[in-house]
């Protein structure tokens, strides 16, 4: 299993109402290398999900439920999309502050990488953003 993280302006599509939707397919990918890695995920990989812009923070888990195909929102096919659905929220938020501030997180891509919309992670920094969470 791959670890992921997806970022998201609450404004625009919130951890909240991904929760009451249920599942939603991962669309408006528009960077080749964002767009490689929504190819690289496979059914069960864990995500994590961050609000971007306002709040700049982990919220929550969710799962990959259907690999990549065709993002439906285009007619242009270098674009592709995934499915996700909802698995658990984080007890508590993690800040980029926080990862920032923690050298087990120091070259994780939410820092290397800030503008990147969809990136791989390392199983540790998963690990460690959820011993974060529960402290």
């Amino acid at each position: 299993m791959n670890h992921w993280l997806v970022k998201s302006e609450p404004v625009k599509y919130s951890w909240e109402k991904f929760n009451k939707e249920g599942r939603t397919f991962w669309d408006g990918v528009r960077n080749y290398q964002a767009r490689n890695n929504l190819k690289l995920m496979k059914t069960g990989d864990l995500v994590m999900w961050y609000h971007s812009n306002e709040g700049k923070e982990i919220v929550g888990i969710a799962r990959v439920v259907k690999e990549f195909y065709q993002d439906p929102t285009t007619e242009d096919p270098n674009w592709v999309v995934v499915d996700l659905e909802p698995v658990e929220s984080l007890k508590k938020p993690i800040s980029l502050e926080q990862i920032k501030a923690d050298d087990r997180l120091k070259d994780i891509g939410l820092v290397r990488q800030g503008r990147l919309s969809v990136m791989a992670l390392k199983r540790e920094e998963f690990d460690r953003i959820l011993e974060l969470a529960a402290e």
